[in-house]
C-alpha cells in the first residue's frame, strides 16, 4: 500500500504530468457480465495511474484488442477512466488491488485483498467463465473455489466446477510474454472466443 502510493508521488517521467490515481484499483465492466477476467495486479504506471484495471499499459494495449475482437469491448484500447470504453457481457478485475513492486504480490497481499474479490463474485451473479490472465489469479481463482487437486496452469486449460464457473487459462499478457513470442494475439483471441462460448 506504501508503495503504490510512493510511485504515485514520484511518478514516472513521461506521466510528471499527470495525476496519479495512487489507491487500490476496482473492477470495471457490465454488472451483467457472464465472462469475469480476472488478472494479477494494477500495473505501476497503468491501472495505478489511470485508476481503472488494465488502462494505460502494453498489457491493456492486449487484452482490451483481444476482447473487442470478440465483442466484449466497445472499443480496441483504453487510456483512461473517461476513454468512452465500455465491456459487453464482461468485467475486468484483478486479484490484488493494489500496485505491487515489481509487479509481483506477495501471497500475504493476494490473501488481504480476497475480500474483495469474494464480494465482486458474488455481485457478478451470471458469471459462467473466469478467463484467468497468468498462474497468479489461477491460483487465486482455485483459492477461492476450492479446486483441489488443482490442474496444472497452461494456456487454454479449462477447469470446470461442479457449482460455479469454469476457469479458462491464458498466459498473461505481460511484456515478458509477448515480446518473447510465447503468448501471440492469435492465442489470445483463442481463448476470449472460448470463453463467448463458455459463457453464452
Amino acid at each position: 500500500m506504501a508503495w503504490r502510493e510512493q510511485v504515485a508521488v514520484e511518478k514516472r517521467a513521461s506521466y510528471r504530468g499527470q495525476a496519479y490515481w495512487g489507491r487500490g484499483v476496482p473492477g470495471f465492466g457490465d454488472p451483467q457480465a457472464s465472462v469475469l477476467v480476472l488478472g494479477l495486479a494494477p500495473a505501476a504506471h497503468g491501472a495505478n495511474r489511470t485508476g481503472r484495471v488494465f488502462t494505460g499499459d502494453r498489457s491493456g494495449d492486449w487484452l482490451y484488442r483481444a476482447m473487442y475482437r470478440a465483442g466484449l469491448a466497445n472499443q480496441p484500447t483504453s487510456v483512461g477512466v473517461d476513454d468512452g470504453l465500455q465491456l459487453i457481457g464482461a468485467w475486468v478485475a484483478a486479484a490484488v488491488k493494489c500496485a505491487p513492486p515489481d509487479n509481483k504480490p506477495l501471497p500475504e497481499e493476494r490473501d488481504a485483498c480476497r475480500p474483495f474479490l469474494r464480494r465482486e463474485l458474488a455481485l457478478l451473479s451470471r458469471v459462467k467463465v473466469i478467463v484467468c490472465l497468468g498462474g497468479f489469479a489461477y491460483g487465486a481463482a482455485c483459492s477461492e473455489f476450492g479446486v483441489r487437486p488443482r490442474p496444472k496452469f497452461g494456456h487454454g486449460v479449462e477447469v470446470p466446477l461442479p457449482a460455479g464457473p469454469t476457469l479458462l487459462c491464458s498466459y498473461h499478457p505481460s511484456q515478458q510474454n509477448t515480446f518473447t513470442g510465447r503468448l501471440t494475439e492469435p492465442m489470445l483471441d483463442a481463448v476470449f472466443v472460448r470463453a463467448v462460448q463458455l459463457g453464452a
